[in-house]
């Protein structure tokens, strides 16, 4: 990573994964994306269209291909946490190079562990992202949060590679910081995520809807999930995460949300379920969410 410009493999360019393609190409580093046949098709004729009220309207070229050929600085993960196992097919562990760092954007908590063993811990860089970004057609990416913030991490990785991809991300627009406890920035994106993934889907609303009409459940949810970031080791703060979620536009969704609406699997063992999992690891009560869990089941 000597160099300025990096080559950047994206596993799922999709409402994450294409977003970030896009403007690491648009900055000049070498993009290449890796999908099923009909998205690489479409990525080849037509690259990737982003549309943002942030970065603005833009088409930009980027390579596709169907599985990782050759070494890399940086390989995206940005698949959903259900099709994660079939998607790292396309990324053999021997293809990707020593010196690469695999950087997951995923849901949950649990997935760091499984990638380094596939991929070996100093490779491996968790990273939390904070934005509303929909593919609406292969390639056709739609940003509609007015923020796009990324905390990377790496506990295990040399901290020279993690600051140049900080650089790249942020060369291109994006919002970065570089956090030292790994544990504290994925708990502090699953403490926020869960409450509003988990009601949002279970009543099909937005969140405006849901601050509103079932402000109760959602205080609940903040708070137990908090507690059990705290049990965990990771900072939490519950009165902080409603005003957060006061802030958002009332017509803002989840990702799990959207895909409840498209009839896609849902993320709800990757969120949920590990939330679950690790209050009962740790001893702390969670009935509101465990009902809510529950049900969606």
């Amino acid at each position: 990573m000597a160099n300025d410009k990096l080559t950047v493999a994206v596993l799922g360019p999709g409402g994450v994964g294409g977003l970030l393609a896009g403007l690491l190409a648009r900055a000049g580093h070498r993009v290449i994306c890796l999908a099923g046949g009909d998205t690489v098709r479409a990525l080849r004729s037509e690259g990737i269209r982003v549309r943002s009220g942030q970065f603005g309207d833009f088409t930009v070229r980027v390579e596709a291909e169907e599985e990782l050929r050759e070494p890399v600085d940086v390989c995206v993960i940005a698949v959903k946490a259900t099709t994660l196992d079939a998607a790292l097919e396309r990324v053999p562990a021997k293809v990707l190079g020593d010196d690469a760092l695999v950087v997951p954007f995923l849901n949950g908590v649990e997935h760091p562990a499984a990638l380094r063993e596939r991929y070996g811990s100093a490779r491996v860089a968790p990273a939390v992202i904070r934005v509303e970004s929909t593919r609406l057609s292969p390639g056709v990416i739609e940003h509609g949060s007015p923020f796009l913030e990324v905390d990377l991490t790496g506990e295990t990785v040399v901290r020279e590679r993690l600051d140049a991809l900080a650089g790249a991300f942020e060369e291109s627009g994006v919002r970065v910081r570089v956090q030292e406890d790994e544990a504290a920035a994925l708990w502090a994106k699953m403490a926020f995520l869960a409450p509003f993934a988990l009601l949002t889907t279970r009543y099909g609303a937005p969140l405006g809807d849901i601050r509103t009409h079932h402000r109760d459940e959602l205080t609940a949810l903040v708070e137990e999930a908090s507690a059990v970031s705290r049990a965990v080791g990771a900072p939490a703060d519950a009165a902080a995460a409603l005003q957060r979620y006061d802030a958002f536009p009332p017509e803002t969704k989840s990702s799990m949300q959207r895909d409840a609406e498209a009839d896609r699997p849902l993320e709800l063992d990757a969120i949920g379920g590990a939330l679950l999992r690790a209050a009962e690891r740790y001893g702390v009560p969670v009935p509101a969410t465990g009902r809510v869990v529950g049900e969606l089941r």
